[in-house]
């Protein structure tokens, strides 16, 4: 099959619309479809997408008008990624970046797209193994009581500070009497 826009190449793509049960069909090579954008297959719209399509079903075009928001506020320059030169703005219509820099440049910016994705949580915990489990939980709450340790030694808050440090001492103790018991 030709492509129905340059006549010339093999079509490798075809999208089908169907609006109000009539059904059209469009069947364009790949540079005609990078070209036009896609514009022509929805009807010259601003190009609908995929990313279009879950960011609606995720509800993040909040998230994400108000990351371009919190940028253009401000009088600085326009977030860049120094690496690829990527902007924010790029992003969100593509809702991909250019490259792995980009996660760090951006950062800020994408704390309440992933808040909104992931429920709340800024962190990917994953899945734990149950053999795994009770250590890597119990080794997790040392290290989050050790930072909170690191906060009340910062503001002289030495009671406090000391009561943290022996809840970490102890489950210390009782990690390593499990681990004998292991072996």
């Amino acid at each position: 099959m030709i492509c129905q826009e340059c006549h010339e190449r093999p079509a490798t793509l075809h999208f089908t619309k169907v609006v109000n049960g009539e059904k059209t069909e469009v069947h364009v090579c790949e540079y005609c479809a990078k070209e036009n954008n896609n514009m022509s297959m929805f009807g010259g719209e601003s190009g609908f997408s995929i990313n279009h399509l879950l960011a609606g079903l995720l509800k993040l075009e909040p998230a994400l008008s108000k990351s371009q928001q919190q940028y253009q506020r401000s009088d600085d320059e326009i977030p860049r990624c120094k690496r690829c030169g990527m902007t924010f703005q790029q992003f969100s219509k593509t809702s991909r970046f250019g490259c792995s820099h980009c996660y760090k440049t951006f950062s800020n910016l994408l704390t309440p797209i992933l808040r909104k994705v992931h429920s709340g949580n800024t962190e990917h915990g994953g899945k734990i193994p149950k053999r795994l489990g009770g250590s890597f939980h119990t080794q997790k709450r040392i290290d989050a009581l050790k930072a909170q340790l690191r906060e009340f030694i910062e503001n002289e808050e030495f009671e406090s500070a000391a009561e943290v440090r022996d809840e970490i001492r102890s489950l210390e103790k009782s990690m390593s009497s499990q681990r004998k018991e292991d072996y």
